[in-house]
């Protein structure tokens, strides 16, 4: 049928229509926050480059726990930002780092409350990058192994429910996942960062995770923006490996990745907005030029839209304005 017996105008009508027949919608409890801990005590400090977000210290994460309950949120994914670093990245593997406190806190308030840590080494290792640095500035695949499944096995150890490896080295999945089970953690979750980009949508959590690298970039270990197929082997060798959830990071610019990925494969797919994305949205609702609500709403639906089940957001806390 067409015009005038068809008139699709008709469902559109009002919001009671539009909500009723809406192909897409945001489940709080598919959304995760990403929380920066750092040294200290009584410490909540605002974020320069992200609006709206704060390093926390582990004794104010009641905050944290209650926000993520008001909001009926998916849970947390946990930053450590140390005050000490050197090129072993010691504060990641030690027994009670900061990120390890800070899971025991959160659990301790909320035993029920998801927490997904990041696995990665850059705002541990004094030079920033996310492994071991060896001769030339190249960065060392084999012996970051080590150092990231010992940091994922301490995450494990405290309650993490999620482990989220971050820093694109070959081989990580399957050597936590190995470590894990050895250890008795064979229900642990891994949430791979199987699809990252070297964006420079990163540059306020750089900010934020103080973990720029001090030499080089990180382009020769995460992806090349102009890729897609590689995203999708990288995809499938992490699954091989035994990753539970598969992360394509960042969100918005990579929507098509989002999709193929989700078409191609059978396990959860995560998508991480990520700090660039949040700092246009805010800068530009600041000076009045969107309106803050909408887009974000329209963002965040996006995202589902192309596939993603679980999104990381900033946002998050925020939730019930833009639903």
């Amino acid at each position: 049928m067409t015009f005038p017996t068809t008139r699709p105008r008709r469902l559109r009508q009002n919001a009671s229509f539009r909500n009723l027949v809406a192909e897409t919608n945001l489940n709080p409890g598919q959304i995760l926050w990403p929380v920066f801990i750092v040294d200290g005590r009584g410490v909540k400090e605002p974020i320069g480059a992200m609006p709206g977000q704060f390093h926390y210290s582990v004794d104010q994460l009641s905050e944290v726990n209650s926000i993520c309950v008001q909001q009926q949120l998916g849970g947390v994914l946990l930053f450590g930002v140390p005050g000490k670093k050197d090129a072993r990245a010691t504060g990641a593997i030690q027994k009670n780092s900061l990120v390890a406190q800070a899971v025991q806190e959160l659990k301790s308030k909320n035993p029920n409350l998801m927490v997904s840590t990041d696995v990665c080494l850059c705002a541990y290792m004094d030079h920033g990058h996310c492994g071991v640095l060896g001769p030339g500035g190249v960065i060392q695949n084999d012996p970051s192994l080590e150092l990231l499944s010992e940091m994922a096995l301490r995450h494990a150890e405290v309650g993490a429910d999620i482990v989220a490896p971050s820093d694109m080295m070959d081989g990580r999945v399957g050597r936590i996942r190995r470590l894990l089970d050895e250890q008795g953690f064979s229900n642990t979750v891994i949430m791979s960062y199987a699809a990252k980009y070297a964006s420079a949508f990163y540059g306020p959590f750089r900010d934020a995770a103080h973990s720029a690298p001090s030499q080089g970039d990180r382009k020769n270990y995460q992806m090349d923006p102009a890729n897609v197929e590689e995203a999708l082997r990288e995809v499938a060798l992490d699954i091989e490996e035994g990753a539970d959830i598969v992360m394509v990071k960042p969100a918005g610019p990579y929507l098509d990745v989002i999709s193929k990925v989700a078409a191609r494969f059978d396990l959860p797919v995560a998508a991480y907005q990520v700090s660039g994305e949040y700092s246009m949205i805010k800068a530009a609702a600041q000076n009045g030029w969107l309106d803050e609500p909408a887009a974000v709403r329209e963002s965040l639906l996006a995202i589902r839209r192309a596939g993603a089940q679980i999104i990381i957001s900033y946002f998050a806390p925020f939730l019930s304005n833009f639903q």
